[in-house]
């Protein structure tokens, strides 16, 4: 692939998009200074300030007519993915803009209920006529930085919540697919939504997270997770950080192998393997193995590569030379190690003159090579077999990572138990790679995976901050902890502390005291 050039060209003042399949340019957009994301934020912290005094269900009905948009345009938008980011148009309407469509449907059901005032029960509240409760305000203004691979709903995602949660939002769309982000901008501010409530800069991530902003979500590489929370604790700015995966799928010796293998092929190649829940380790119980693998490798085989904007196509290019390279790299340095490459494990330059490497399989590999140990994000797949189901736990979480993984087996109950050791944010039991397009779970996880979780009641809280509101409705009566000290109120506090102690004997003497003392404390106070 030397000499080819970037998918991506910057100059002074326009970022230009080509298509990774082709090379052809696709358009460009200008890209922005300093002075002028300043001034974006600036024009957001004036927009939230309004929004933010909007009712939940006045916001969702900004979002409803965005979905509506959405769907009315989704054509013309599955095609700019497909040629943009390259993947095939199905997997551009079932993972990037049905997702979408789902997600803004279910908070907008939803998101009333998760950000309603959440009562808190204080134990002796009723009996000082007190209260709490838990409100979600907004943050702010929410700065999202956003990945190549999935460059719709990702950021689109996030933006939704924000905005329902009742922030603004700053959009810094992955320089490979900018022109998603503009489609973005578009279908969001379709809804009428206050003029910069939600922008889309394109700048570089270190400019946007170096201003005054509230929140910062990100998803991208560990390395630059890391930088971008070094930034944000200058700052002391929260951040949420989505940093990728290494997902196992463990084949049980009971498993429909029928499923289990197609499951396989779906998971690790689908845009072309360019998917932080991608199966990139397979662990397959050595009863069943041989038969396994051979199922996968006839169904690969099938497998059509091609332009994404073709209908017969199944897998498309890379989307950009960079991860070309390292897929290409991973795979030269197994071949050095003496792997078997059962299919693949080079270029495929047949398939069009983009970025284009081969669905590949490999085994007789060690679990501390690099395309174990590390993200590939390519279309291949490692197998390594076991024996009892407590090695393949072992080597499921011997691993930097835990977002996904994925368990095979006909007995659910068995499944269930695998579930509970894997060191993973979302485990699932006889389907794989999913988890993200569902609106009501969380997603995220432990380790190098990153901070926080997106979707779900918890993902949408992400974007707010909890405050505790404490209502004293004896207005006119004075704490018997406050100053001057007195002996009443140290045994006051004594018998409280033997209603918290175990014995019955020991609680009712600690009631009557407390009964006793604050009568008499109250008494002189008044």
């Amino acid at each position: 692939m030397a000499g080819l050039p970037q998918p991506v060209s910057i100059s002074r003042h326009h970022i230009e998009s080509f298509d990774p399949a082709t090379l052809e340019k696709l358009g460009d957009v200008p890209a922005h200074s300093s002075a002028e994301i300043t001034s974006a934020i600036q024009h957001a912290r004036s927009a939230q300030a309004k929004w933010a005094r909007y009712t939940v269900q006045e916001r969702v009905a900004y979002l409803l007519r965005s979905k509506d948009y959405l769907i009315d345009h989704i054509d013309r938008l599955a095609d700019l993915i497909s040629h943009e980011n390259g993947k095939p148009r199905v997997e551009a309407l079932t993972s990037d803009l049905f997702p979408i469509v789902y997600l803004i449907d279910y908070f907008s059901r939803m998101a009333p209920k998760f950000l309603a005032d959440e009562p808190v029960r204080i134990r002796f509240g009723r009996w000082l006529r007190r209260s709490s409760a838990l409100v979600r305000d907004p943050r702010g203004v929410v700065a999202i930085i956003s990945p190549w691979n999935y460059p719709f709903s990702i950021p689109a995602g996030e933006a939704v919540m924000a905005l329902i949660a009742g922030n603004a939002a700053i959009l810094k769309p992955a320089q490979a697919t900018c022109l998603i982000g503009e489609a973005i901008g578009e279908v969001l501010n379709a809804s009428g939504l206050p003029d910069g409530l939600f922008q889309v800069l394109h700048c570089s991530g270190a400019e946007l997270i170096k201003q005054p902003v509230d929140f910062i979500s990100f998803t991208g590489s560990v390395e630059t997770g890391k930088k971008v929370m070094a930034v944000a604790a200058e700052q002391l700015i929260p951040v949420m950080l989505e940093l990728g995966g290494k997902d196992p799928m463990i084949v049980c010796r009971d498993a429909n192998l029928e499923v289990a293998a197609s499951a396989a092929v779906w998971g690790a190649f689908m845009n072309s393997g360019q998917t932080c829940a991608s199966v990139e380790r397979l662990y397959v119980d050595h009863a069943i193995a041989d038969d396994f693998i051979r199922r996968l490798v006839e169904k690969t085989r099938q497998l059509r590569q091609g332009r994404g904007i073709d209908p017969n196509t199944d897998i498309g290019p890379l989307t950009t030379q960079d991860q070309f390279n390292v897929v290409s790299r991973q795979m030269e340095n197994a071949r050095r190690n003496g792997a078997t490459f059962l299919l693949g494990g080079e270029p495929n330059p047949a398939a069009g003159p983009g970025y284009f490497y081969k669905p590949t399989i490999l085994t007789n590999i060690g679990q501390d090579w690099e395309c174990v140990q590390e993200e590939t994000f390519g279309p291949t797949l490692p197998i390594i077999r076991f024996r009892t189901e407590e090695e393949a736990i072992a080597l499921a979480n011997d691993s930097k990572y835990g977002l996904t993984a994925s368990i095979w087996t006909q007995d659910l109950r068995r499944g269930k138990a695998l579930a509970r050791q894997i060191i993973a944010g979302s485990v699932i039991v006889n389907d794989c790679v999913l988890s993200h397009a569902l609106a009501e779970t969380p997603w995220g996880g432990p380790k190098n995976t990153g901070i926080g979780r997106t979707h779900g009641k918890y993902g949408l809280l992400e974007f707010t901050e909890m405050k505790h509101i404490h209502l004293n409705r004896w207005t006119g009566v004075k704490n018997p902890w406050w100053f001057h000290y007195a002996e009443p109120s140290f045994q006051s506090f004594k018998s409280t502390a033997l209603l918290l102690r175990s014995g019955f004997s020991t609680k009712t003497r600690g009631a009557f005291g407390v009964l006793s003392h604050l009568r008499d404390v109250y008494k002189k106070r008044l």
